[in-house]
């Protein structure tokens, strides 16, 4: 026999092998050594309460050998000799894509600008100890795109769980754990996605795709307002009448190429502010209500927001048990992200918290730059934070909370988990006061929320800037082509229609699926 149960447990049953078999037999009245198989279905953290719950959703079987599930399985197949499709850009969107237009029969041209993950490690290591930083191969740029190196969190809020569930067993069936299947808010890890990408990669190439690694967009080539193909920094051209662009929202070069090509482009809101890192034991105490969360709790997380002057303020791509990184695209600036690894057993909690920015918010001076106004602030902000860091490399501005609150340098900074290293800066005086005042009256509320988060134990750390793009690619809503340039079809965070590993791979599939309909239109017009 089999039923699905529903279950509220405590975290040492729920982690507990033969504790949880008990209780699930308890409840169904059975004895234990009966049950042949427990299958989680969906597994969440109920912390609402002082006695924190885990609530699972299991199917269960008894008195019978359960049939065994199988791997999930996927249609792909030889596309050596397919139709060639250009996928400029290696992230989730366009290894996803790629793999959608394999099912499809259309073969995947992938160009990346940076490094294979492998090579990425290497110059990523550079980059944390601040030894140098290579402007094509860093946490933006490579293959896997940001999320490789910065986190992998899948959550999504996309409200397409099929396409959800699709996206998480493809990563599972290329070597993610199992528990990407069920966790409310699954998360691989920076530690163990490359090996994941790389699977992925290798199913492309396999399949007879290709990827080009070095390959730097400069041009969109086209004839008639439809494109043709595109040209590469060493000089070299792809010819295709269908380019799927997945360049991701750190290529601020490629939305100016596309704006001095004349094609159209939008601006958008985004948001900017800083990483706040505090001890996660902080976070645990004021999350689960106790000292010490135990071996059972994974470290805890949180999620804010609140209005400051008809702008939001809130935390985005929060981090337990984490570090804070360096993750701009050039010389130029300091750009700060943040990542976990798998088991999430760093000392420390952080998180960007952000404030909402309008395009009508952009100052006046940058008005010049027109549609490109968002992204330039976006930058200016970056270098300020760069003129803030004495000079040192990699090294990023800092100021403890309170005192930023309070409109106060530190006269020192505690300990943090960024590699390259602090310098203690008054953020609140340099930062533009449409970020810093609204980020000071959000720090305050956030700590009517969660009692003790505002702290001179936590830092606020220089800047946290690309929470998504400044710049729209516009796309037809049925089509998904740029409505001036056929054959150009944007996707993932760089179009800015998407924003996440999961979210910008379902955008890849579906601008994947969009060419396969171009392409057939195309086939029959020909015919």
């Amino acid at each position: 026999m089999h039923q699905e149960i529903l279950l509220s447990t405590t975290p040492q049953i729920a982690e507990t092998e033969a504790l949880l078999h008990k209780q699930i037999a308890d409840k169904l009245e059975i004895a234990p050594s009966r049950i042949t198989r427990i299958r989680i279905l969906k597994k969440s953290i109920d912390s609402r309460s002082y006695q924190v719950k885990i609530n699972i959703n299991a199917e269960v079987y008894w008195d019978e050998e359960p049939t065994p599930t199988p791997m999930q399985s996927f249609p792909y197949k030889s596309v050596a000799q397919g139709h060639p499709v250009l996928v400029i850009g290696a992230g989730p969107a366009g290894l996803f894509a790629a793999l959608k237009l394999i099912e499809h029969g259309h073969k995947p041209i992938i160009l990346e600008r940076g490094k294979d993950a492998r090579s990425r490690k290497v110059d990523i290591a550079t980059l944390n100890k601040n030894k140098g930083f290579d402007p094509e191969s860093n946490y933006c740029f490579g293959e896997g795109g940001a999320g490789t190196f910065s986190d992998g969190k899948l959550y999504t809020r996309s409200k397409k769980k099929g396409y959800v569930q699709g996206i998480l067993n493809i990563f599972h069936t290329h070597g993610a754990h199992e528990n990407i299947l069920y966790e409310s808010h699954p998360h691989i890890g920076s530690d163990k996605l490359p090996i994941v990408i790389e699977n992925i990669s290798k199913t492309i190439t396999n399949c007879g795709g290709e990827i080009h690694f070095n390959q730097k967009l400069t041009k969109i080539l086209t004839e008639n307002n439809c494109v043709t193909g595109c040209k590469t920094a060493d000089g070299s051209v792809f010819k295709s009448n269908a380019i799927l662009l997945a360049t991701g929202h750190s290529a601020h070069d490629v939305y100016e190429m596309l704006h001095h090509q004349g094609i159209l482009l939008e601006p958008k809101g985004f948001a900017m502010g800083v990483r706040v890192e505090h001890p996660q034991n902080l976070i645990d105490s004021i999350q689960y209500h106790c000292d010490d969360r135990g071996p059972y709790l994974p470290a805890s997380t949180y999620n804010l927001v609140e209005q400051i002057n008809d702008r939001g303020v809130y935390s985005f791509c929060m981090c337990p048990g984490g570090h804070i990184v360096p993750a701009g695209s050039s010389d130029n600036e300091i750009v700060v992200n943040g990542m976990s690894a798998s088991m999430r057993n760093s000392p420390y909690a952080n998180s960007g918290i952000v404030v909402e920015i309008r395009p009508e918010d952009i100052p006046a001076e940058f008005g010049e730059h027109g549609v490109l106004a968002g992204l330039k602030f976006q930058k200016y902000v970056e270098s300020l934070a760069l003129k803030n860091n004495g000079g040192l490399g990699k090294v990023a501005p800092a100021q403890r909370l309170g005192d930023f609150v309070k409109g106060k340098l530190s006269a020192d900074l505690p300990s943090s988990s960024y590699l390259p290293g602090l310098i203690s800066s008054p953020l609140h005086f340099w930062l533009p006061e449409i970020i810093s005042n609204r980020l000071r009256d959000g720090f305050k509320k956030f700590d009517r929320k969660m009692r003790g988060f505002l702290t001179n134990e936590a830092i606020v750390v220089g800047v946290e800037t690309r929470t998504s793009s400044a710049i729209r690619i516009p796309r037809d809503l049925i089509t998904g082509q740029h409505p001036e340039l056929e054959g150009l079809f944007p996707c993932g965070e760089g179009s800015g229609y998407s924003g996440g590993i999961t979210s910008s791979a379902i955008d890849g599939e579906n601008a994947a699926i969009n060419v396969v309909n171009y392409l057939k239109s195309e086939q029959k017009n020909e015919d």
